[in-house]
């Protein structure tokens, strides 16, 4: 077997695919009589600056000699990659042997691949290595995630698929024809096991892109069988070809536990990575202009809240509606947040709410004539007036929260590519999935 890593052959205001260019060198593989064993699309770190859209590097598991696996990649990639966008910078990594043949230390780059960064020449030097062709256009910085999908296999666990149907490709850059009633209803039939596909409160088909490129749309979800269901069962302009991508997208493969207390605070969280942090909310919830909605949390101490340095928290605008669970924090509330450092500032992505504040402190009340007390002067508790009953200071009042125990997501049409919706499962208390 062989492995073929390809990424960064796209553009975000010329078109282009990478997985385009896999579903072609797929079928020239196939014409050639080879066998097409798996195919993987592996987003990496959302962070990297230079990603030209969603980041998302593409592997495929061939049965060809590795000398004609990489004459065929570059082949293919010369006439299709945007290397005249300054932005894209394409890579081809080949690698002979399967999966199980990727050495650790190319596993380790596709895992940190996903969480931190890599340079070119880094890429370049693993690769050479362990004797993996290579070759890389207009700087060749696609090399990073070439050689991080031939690992990706070795280095993840968990994955999903995306069934992904591809419009004539003269046809890139003009209004997509995709009936809305069709995708909605195939939407409603797949769920749970298939996601992501409609936002039904914002009304958005977010399977269909918005960019100049050549998907039609793309189906995701847990097993094979079910994207491709509901993309049979979608009506909408000639599909040209289809290709279907065993993915780590919807997987929160970019998330790193936090190691954060009184002592040290927020100093580990650094900037371009996503973490899951512990924390206390320590100010009631802010809206700033447009609409963003800011919130700090403080670590959480040994014996108690302890008073310290504090981690703002932002949901932007367009994560909708997700900004009300955000408003109806209170400060005392205990969380689990998860998303990505920017500017010191994280960027909320999902939240769990681990216990909420249950009472405020009010103002007594006379247990004979039911009215207010009144202060008794400084330091010296309430009184009734009329009745002379006393209270030694404010009591705790009830309050209703908006919120639950649980964990809280932004909506389908805010997602991050690599977030996982909760309505996956596998998390650690009661969900509260957005659709």
């Amino acid at each position: 077997m062989t492995l073929i890593g390809l990424d960064d052959t796209d553009s975000r205001e010329r078109g282009m695919c990478t997985t385009y260019l896999a579903a072609r060198i797929a079928e020239a593989v196939e014409a050639r009589n080879g066998a097409v064993h798996d195919r993987l699309l592996v987003r990496l770190n959302p962070a990297v600056e230079q990603k030209t859209r969603g980041n998302a590097a593409l592997a495929l598991h061939v049965d060809l000699a590795p000398e004609a696996a990489f004459d065929l990649a570059c082949a293919e990639l010369d006439p299709l990659a945007e290397v005249e966008d300054p932005r894209t910078s394409p890579g081809v990594v080949v690698a002979p042997g399967g999966p199980d043949d990727v050495p650790a230390a190319v596993a380790d780059f596709a895992r940190d691949a996903v969480r931190d960064f890599h340079t070119t020449d880094g890429a370049v030097a693993l690769a050479e290595t362990h004797g993996y062709r290579h070759r890389g256009w207009a700087g060749g910085r696609g090399r990073i995630g070439a050689l991080a999908a031939v690992g990706a296999d070795a280095a993840f666990a968990d994955w999903t698929y995306e069934f992904v149907a591809y419009r004539d490709f003269t046809r890139c850059g003009t209004p997509r024809e995709v009936d809305d009633e069709s995708v909605f209803a195939a939407a409603e039939t797949g769920y749970p096991a298939v996601w992501d596909t409609v936002d039904r409160v914002e009304g958005e088909t977010v399977c269909v892109p918005n960019a100049p490129g050549p998907i039609l749309y793309g189906i995701r979800g847990d097993d094979s069988r079910s994207v491709r269901a509901v993309a049979d069962a979608i009506d909408s302009e000639s599909v040209e070809r289809v290709s279907l991508f065993r993915t780590n997208q919807g997987t929160d493969a970019h998330l790193r536990e936090a190691v954060v207390d009184d002592r040290v605070g927020f100093e580990e969280l650094r900037d371009g990575r996503a973490y899951r942090v512990t924390g206390v909310v320590a100010s009631d919830p802010e809206t700033r202009r447009g609409g963003h909605v800011f919130v700090s949390v403080r670590p959480v101490g040994g014996d108690g809240d302890a008073p310290g340095p504090e981690l703002d928290c932002v949901a932007f605008e367009p994560t909708k509606r997700f900004r009300d669970r955000v408003r109806a924090l209170r400060p005392g509330d205990r969380l689990l947040v998860c998303g990505e450092v920017g500017d010191g500032t994280l960027k909320l992505e999902k939240f769990a709410v681990r216990e909420l504040v249950r009472t405020e402190p009010a103002t007594p009340t006379c247990p004979d004539c039911g009215r207010a007390m009144g202060s008794a002067g400084r330091n010296q508790g309430y009184r009734c007036r009329d009745c002379g009953t006393a209270a030694s200071g404010k009591v705790d009042r009830p309050v209703e929260r908006d919120l639950d125990l649980g964990w809280y997501e932004v909506p389908p049409c805010a997602r991050r590519h690599v977030a996982k919706p909760l309505v996956r499962g596998g998390f650690d208390g009661p969900t509260h999935p957005e659709r």
